[in-house]
């Protein structure tokens, strides 16, 4: 029962990161202008993987499409597939994982495929998880060597509060799926033992009716 209520609390662990980095993923707040460096202070411009945004102090917003993949720079283009593939990642790892409790009654019903089962899922978790990270650090790399490069003519932008959401969702997909693997690994070490003490208590009881049938023909 408490290897079942760990699993399931390092599965809402993992999903809870999950979501996160999908509100990541489409929010337009990766990064905005910095006030320090903007002359026209009642306007400023958002952009995130997908759009780019400009807001007034008068409450008005436009955002504008990124049409063009050839025209977007080499790491923003990388990050968006970091991020896509560490949702379809965190996707498989949640149904692998579902499919390896061991109070869900889907697919196999052994023990050790169940924990084989998990073991894959928070592996595949982990995996989703150093993937979106790698993209979300790479892109905030990219913010602060431009923001304090005093050669740079362009907008210079701080970090946006996806970026913050992106790194909170990666830790605890990543921290969900060690817990996951970890409850697996334990799970499975338990089962060794168990077979183990079987084993040879069973090998004690045949060396012990060995030992009867031995004395009684002695005493025949």
């Amino acid at each position: 029962m408490v290897s079942s209520a760990f699993q399931i609390s390092a599965l809402l662990l993992a999903f809870l990161g999950l979501i996160l980095l999908l509100v990541a993923s489409v929010s337009n707040c990766w990064k905005f202008s910095s006030p320090s460096t903007t002359l026209i202070t009642a306007s400023w411009i958002y952009e995130g993987l997908w759009m780019n945004c400009v807001a007034t102090s008068l409450g008005s917003v436009q955002c504008k499409k990124f049409f063009s993949l050839l025209s977007l720079e080499t790491y923003i283009q990388a990050c968006r597939a970091l991020m896509i593939t560490s949702l379809i990642l965190g996707m498989c790892g949640t149904l692998l994982t579902l499919l390896g409790l061991k109070c869900t009654q889907l697919g196999s019903n052994s023990e050790n495929a169940k924990s084989k089962i998990a073991m894959l899922g928070g592996m595949v978790f982990i995996l989703a998880g150093l993937s979106s990270m790698v993209a979300i650090s790479w892109y905030a790399e990219r913010i602060t060597a431009q923001f304090f490069d005093s050669f740079y003519g362009g907008t210079k932008y701080e970090l946006g509060y996806a970026l913050y959401l992106g790194w909170a969702g990666s830790l605890l997909s990543i921290l969900g799926g060690i817990f996951l693997t970890c409850s697996a690994c334990k799970e499975k070490h338990r089962d060794y033992k168990y077979a183990a003490t079987r084993q040879g208590k069973d090998a004690r009881i045949y060396i012990k009716q060995s030992e009867t049938v031995t004395s009684a023909k002695d005493y025949v």
